[in-house]
């Protein structure tokens, strides 16, 4: 098979067993991207906290520096002056009660971030049971219910991300792509270290930041030393 090849190769790249400063991190990254496409660059990022328990979630949203290279069609439920704010800043799609039938009826899922305001949650929620197993429910939280609509269309197109733990208290996040190089790369993930470093709980004992690890799409984990806690 042709990819597990390259990632033989990959991993002939580096000491697998070796935490690398993270500007050769993301070059060691960058060398191991052989597939045939501009890969997405994730971070994995483990923590010191345990995902069971409430107050130790860690979750939030920011605008990398550099974006993320990919351009997500965004899909704003609105009425009115915010539906017209929401087309002005480029929103991809606009609707409101006919867009929810949409979704419903025809299982149309062409975009990638859905805003609302407050105002039309309780419409919303009626297919959040469709909505939420695909990430694609609004959430106060992540930016994406507001009434600054024209403000959360503009930071998605900008190249806002989310990152949220998941059940094994692992943050897994795009971070770029290949084709960024390694300078932008390692821009983007100083930003969302220092998010996820400023998130932390108040409630959080002992080492914070257990591992990080920087990986291609197609390629193998690259460990990053990463000792601020």
């Amino acid at each position: 098979m042709k990819v597990a090849k390259k990632y033989a190769e990959s991993v002939k790249l580096y000491e697998r067993s070796k935490a690398y400063e993270l500007s050769e991190a993301a070059k060691i990254v960058l060398e191991t991207a052989k597939a045939n496409f501009d890969e997405t660059i994730e971070l994995h990022v483990r923590l010191g906290v345990d995902p069971r328990q409430a107050d130790q979630q860690v979750r939030g949203v920011l605008v990398l520096p550099n974006g993320t290279g990919k351009t997500k069609k965004v899909l704003v439920i609105a009425k009115g002056e915010r539906a017209d704010a929401a087309t002005a800043a480029g929103a991809d799609y606009v609707g409101a009660e006919e867009t929810i039938q949409r979704i419903q009826k025809d299982n149309w899922f062409d975009f990638d971030v859905m805003i609302t305001t407050p105002d039309m949650m309780g419409m919303v929620g009626r297919i959040g049971r469709i909505l939420g197993p695909k990430g694609l429910m609004p959430n106060p939280k992540s930016g994406t219910v507001t009434m600054d609509v024209a403000k959360a269309v503009q930071e998605v197109k900008a190249g806002k991300v989310e990152y949220r733990l998941d059940k094994t208290a692992i943050i897994h996040c795009p971070v770029g792509k290949k084709s960024f190089g390694a300078e932008k790369l390692t821009e983007n993930i100083t930003a969302l270290m220092d998010a996820i470093v400023k998130a932390k709980p108040s409630t959080s004992k002992g080492q914070y930041i257990k591992s990080v690890t920087l990986s291609a799409t197609m390629g193998p984990g690259v460990k990053v030393n990463y000792n601020k806690t």
